[in-house]
Order: structure tokens, then C-alpha cells, then sequence
């Protein structure tokens, strides 16, 4: 076995996130705000929230939707996600963007005021016309608390337990750490696009002992185990490199994209929310769905079927199998981003974050760098390849939706209507 596929299954039960960069650190000199507080929110959000992307989802979009409404505030070209406001403050844009996303940061993660604020003041001292940096601070502000109140009472807090499975087929917690199942209520949190967090929700999967399902048992068994023989070393660096949270691999993606094509602070603004829309609401839909049919993990479906000490070569988050809530994102957030951009031909390269940094890739498309990700799930041992397709799906459908009815080039009506969640 290489030095390199040992360093990487030495890797494999390692969840704790090293420590953020300083905000120094992290910024390139090329960044438009937009991009500037992506960065500073995706490193906040990651050193808080290494192991809940539920959470880290929803702050983000709440976050991103408030830069966008704070740029458009100030000099409209996009439709603002909150109603516009009949009074116009004007001002800096810069400013107005760096407003929103400290005003919402600090509401969300008030344990990183004191840094935040230093931030924030270095960024809109920037701007060199105080009564325009006034004006512009004013703007996003306010910016920032309508997209709050718009999510307040959200159902995100409202967190249930969830039962073990006993028949065959049911989710139950799985090995080595037995871990009971988590975030069960996120499917009932208000989505942010969607009309209903069941709107695109997959078909039901394979039943047990059926052809299908037996065959994504063995397709696992064989290529994801923790000393498969048969999954090859490239297979193992996918597995590796996509297993950090969608959520800070995506929005480098976003970030690379944007950087790449040249996009300005409006249209950065718009790109980074819809991606994180997208992907809000893809957790809300894919978790509606996973509780929905409670289906088994292959590690469960595995050990039942003879083999007892079979463990899945990265760990298995502690949620039902289907559909996987990873292809999900990926899909919602390549989507949102190809609808956004006109075109699903971007091509990029991605190092990857923690647990398994500086593995880089490079894609020549958004859809495929989507399609490695889900196919990532069944190396690591941890989905059924019907969970991902189901998933790719789901994803697609969620970031079509959230491209093709939030944030419109003003004058443009929407690609699909919006209908009121019941």
C-alpha cells in the first residue's frame, strides 16, 4: 500500500476542522466584497460548525441573500430576495455589502462580534466618502435585518429524536460508533425558494431483497469497504477529497468561478446566494426525504447479509441513507450555478478542505465536478449508487428551482412560478 492511500485511511475517523486562517490570511487581493465576505463567513461558519452543515446552510444563505439585497438596495439590477424598500439610501455599495453580511453574522454568531467588528470597520474605512459609507452601512443594514426577520421561527431550532430502526431495511445507527440519527426535524424548516420542502422529493427506493438492491449492496460491499481491494487509489482520493461539507466546498467552487469569469460585486452577490440558497434548501428537501423512508445504511444492509466486522472505508454520518444529502448539494449548487452563469461549461481547479486538505482536481464542467462528488459516496462506502442518482436528481430539481425564481435579472419574469408553502 503507498505512503499517500496510508496517510488517507489514517484519515478516515478525523471530524475536528483545524484551525481558520486568520481573516488576513484568507483574503486575495483580487476579491470584490461580495467574494471578500464569502470567504470571512464560510471560515467563521467552518470553525463553529465542522460537524453541522444544517445549521452552517442556513446562515449562509441568510448571510449571502443579505449582501445581494444590500447591493441591489443601493443600485438595483437584480430582484431583491426581501421586498424592496419604497425609501432609497443609496450610497456605497461596498460598503452597503460589507454592512449586510457583519449585521448578519453578528445576529447569527454573536460569540465572533469582537472579530467581525474589526472587519468591518477595516473594510467600510475603505470607502473613501464618509457620507457615502454612511449611506451604504444604513442600506445594509437594513438589508440584513429583513432577510432576519424573514427567517425568524424558521423551524430550524425545533429539534426531535428520532427511533431506531428494527426491521430490515430501516435506518438504525451504524458502526463503528453507533451514533443515533440526527437533524430528523430539518425537513420541517421553512425553505428559502422552494415552495414546500417535499416538492422534489425522490421516489421510493429499492425494496429490500429486490435485484437493485441487491446489487447496490455488493456493489458497496466490494469497492467502499475500509480494506477494499478492489476500490483503486484514484477512487480513494474522490472519496477523500469531496467528504468535507458541501457547504465549504461549494462555495470555493463558487468562489473560483466567479473569480475566473471576471463577475463583478452584483453579479458575485447574486452567484454566491443562489449557490447557497440552493443549498439551504437542499438539505431541507433531501432531509424531508431521508426521514420520509428511513432507509438503511450499507453498513447496516452489509453486516445483516453475513458480513458482521464490515465497516465503510470513511465514516457514515449518522442520517438514513436515501437519498444522499451530498449529491444533493452538489447538484442544487452546480445547477444554480450553470443557470446563473448561462452555461454548464466551467472549467476549474478545487483543493480540497479538511478532514482531507490539499488533495486538488480539476473539472471541466460544473456537472461533472457534481456527478465525482455523488459518485464519491459510494467509494467512501457510505451510499447506495440508487441514493446518489436519486439524489442527483433531487439537487438538480432544487437548483434549477431556486436560479429560476429568486433573484431575476430585473425585468425578467421568473422561469417558474412561486407558489405559497401550505
Amino acid at each position: 500500500m503507498s505512503l499517500m492511500k496510508t496517510s488517507l485511511l489514517s484519515l478516515r475517523h478525523s471530524f475536528i476542522v483545524a484551525a481558520v486562517l486568520s481573516v488576513v490570511s484568507i483574503v486575495s487581493a483580487s476579491d470584490n466584497e461580495a467574494l471578500h465576505w464569502n470567504r470571512i463567513a464560510t471560515a467563521t461558519t467552518g470553525r463553529v460548525h465542522p460537524l453541522n452543515p444544517f445549521d452552517e446552510s442556513r446562515i449562509l444563505a441568510v448571510v449571502h441573500l443579505a449582501m445581494h439585497d444590500a447591493a441591489n438596495s443601493v443600485a438595483p439590477r437584480f430582484a431583491t430576495y426581501a421586498p424592496a424598500p419604497a425609501e432609497k439610501l443609496g450610497g456605497s455599495a461596498d460598503a452597503s455589502v460589507a454592512s449586510a453580511a457583519y449585521t448578519a453574522l453578528r445576529e447569527l454568531m454573536p460569540e465572533h462580534t469582537a472579530g467581525l467588528e474589526t472587519e468591518f470597520e477595516t473594510r467600510t474605512h475603505l470607502v473613501a466618502d464618509a457620507a457615502e459609507r454612511d449611506r451604504g452601512i444604513a442600506a445594509g443594514r437594513r438589508a440584513a435585518n429583513q432577510i432576519l426577520a424573514l427567517r425568524k421561527n424558521d423551524g430550524a431550532a425545533n429539534a426531535v429524536s428520532w427511533p431506531a430502526g428494527k426491521l430490515p431495511g430501516q435506518y438504525r445507527p451504524t458502526p463503528p460508533d453507533l451514533t443515533p440519527a440526527v437533524f430528523s426535524h430539518w425537513g420541517s424548516v421553512r425553505p428559502f425558494a422552494l415552495s414546500s420542502s417535499k416538492q422534489f422529493r425522490p421516489i421510493a427506493p429499492p425494496s429490500i431483497g429486490s435485484a437493485q438492491a441487491i446489487a447496490d449492496i455488493e456493489e458497496v460491499r466490494t469497492v467502499g469497504g475500509a480494506t477494499s481491494a478492489r476500490r483503486t487509489f484514484e477512487q480513494s482520493e474522490i472519496a477523500c477529497y469531496w467528504y468535507e461539507a458541501s457547504t465549504q466546498g461549494w462555495n470555493r467552487i463558487a468562489r473560483e468561478v466567479g473569480t475566473t469569469r471576471g463577475l463583478d460585486l452584483w453579479e458575485n452577490a447574486r452567484l454566491l446566494a443562489l449557490v447557497n440558497v440552493a443549498m439551504a434548501d437542499g438539505y431541507v428537501g433531501v432531509m424531508e426525504a431521508k426521514y420520509h423512508y428511513n432507509y438503511w445504511r450499507p453498513a447496516t444492509a452489509i453486516r445483516e447479509r453475513g458480513e458482521s466486522g464490515w465497516l465503510s472505508f470513511l465514516p457514515t454520518p449518522p442520517v438514513p441513507d436515501y437519498p444522499s444529502g451530498h449529491t444533493v448539494l452538489g447538484a442544487a449548487a452546480a445547477t444554480a450555478m450553470a443557470r446563473c452563469l448561462g452555461t454548464d461549461y466551467v472549467s476549474f481547479t478545487m483543493t480540497s478542505g479538511q478532514p482531507y486538505p490539499n488533495i486538488s482536481r480539476r473539472f471541466w464542467s460544473l456537472s461533472q465536478a457534481a456527478q465525482e462528488n455523488g459518485a464519491s459516496r459510494v467509494f467512501a462506502g457510505i451510499h447506495f449508487t440508487t441514493a446518489v442518482q436519486a439524489g442527483y436528481r433531487q439537487g438538480m430539481e432544487i437548483g434549477g428551482w431556486a436560479a429560476g425564481t429568486i433573484l431575476r435579472p430585473l425585468g425578467e419574469k421568473p422561469v417558474f412560478t412561486l407558489v405559497a408553502q401550505p
